[in-house]
């Protein structure tokens, strides 16, 4: 039997961002950084998809705000919005109550297990999101994070004409230092939309995140993958993230939604989601100790580590030939 290429003894809870882990979006403290409206900001994103389609291009919807963005910053209106001013401004978002401590909490249960210290269970949080990869760097929730699926942009992009031979051994800051002065973020380096999001599921399950060597459309069997499915927790919000959660069922993985309790409209589309069979349950985006949302997913991550001790006792006793004993006379 050939030996697996992981212990698949890590338990990974993966979070959308925006109205999931903050009330609202997380663009806002740019918006009031520079003095723009937020509200006709959006209304003018809804609107560039029909814009342009009076004009024969298709624009996609998930990402037509990060396009805005620039076009902000080139007209003046968000003057020297860089990476750096981003993660600055992500020191201003603020998350649902109970959060980040919830993070430390949960880590502590895990940590806190004798069964689960035995066997080197690891619990790991990755955010997976439309939103800004810089400011999501700069929040508070940073810390408790091993990984980020994001929207990110570029300051300086490489000139016609740049070397390619000349750039491969250079350090960040030295390959900067080669390009023209930026005045702020002038292209999209990677845009996530909803559909997107389902890859960086499959990075984490089959380990491609943490192993640069292992393509993520790679064929690989189920004993070889990182993370299994049924080791995984998506968190979101509502039904843009269906194809997520879709995933999650498909693979026998977790799946729950949170909504705001001061809106109504937000409780029923998480319930058509559970009644759609998309989400295993659903609670209030409220993370403090005792809430329902911190009780379930606790206890779902106090569930997925008793079913790895017990598969690993299994293969223990499998694997593990009995002692000699004395026999009796």
């Amino acid at each position: 039997m050939s030996t697996p290429l992981h212990p698949q003894n890590v338990i990974a809870m993966v979070w959308d961002f925006d109205k999931t882990l903050i009330p609202g979006y997380m663009q806002e403290p740019i918006f009031g950084a520079f003095g723009v409206d937020e509200t006709a900001f959006w209304r003018e994103v809804n609107a560039l998809p029909g814009f342009f389609a009076r004009l024969g291009v298709t624009l996609h919807p998930d990402t037509a705000y990060l396009n805005h963005l620039l076009t902000y910053v080139h007209h003046g209106r968000m003057p020297g919005l860089t990476n750096a001013r981003l993660r600055e401004l992500g020191r201003e978002i603020r998350f649902h109550p109970g959060l980040p401590d919830f993070f430390e909490r949960i880590q502590r249960r895990l940590e806190e297990d004798p069964e689960s210290r035995r066997f080197e269970l690891r619990l790991e949080h990755y955010v997976v999101s439309t939103g800004l990869k810089a400011m999501i760097e700069g929040s508070a929730i940073r810390p408790f994070v091993n990984g980020i699926w994001a929207s990110e942009f570029l300051e300086s992009p490489a000139p016609p004409g740049f070397d390619p031979d000349a750039t491969v051994d250079l350090d960040l800051p030295t390959y900067e230092a080669l390009l023209p002065e930026t005045q702020g973020i002038s292209q999209i380096a990677v845009a996530y939309d909803n559909t997107s999001k389902t890859r960086a599921l499959f990075e984490i399950n089959k380990g491609s995140n943490v192993n640069a060597t292992i393509e993520v459309n790679s064929t690989m069997r189920p004993e070889d993958r990182r993370v299994p499915f049924h080791h995984m927790i998506y968190i979101a919000d509502g039904p843009s993230d269906v194809p997520a959660f879709s995933v999650m069922r498909q693979n026998r993985g977790t799946g729950y939604a949170v909504y705001d309790p001061a809106n109504p409209l937000s409780l029923r589309q998480v319930d058509r989601l559970r009644r759609d069979g998309r989400i295993d349950h659903y609670g209030p985006a409220d993370y403090r100790e005792g809430s329902p949302t911190s009780d379930w997913l606790m206890m779902q991550v106090e569930r997925i580590a008793a079913q790895i001790v017990d598969e690993r006792k299994s293969a223990l006793k499998a694997r593990v030939g009995e002692a000699p004993h004395h026999l009796p006379h």
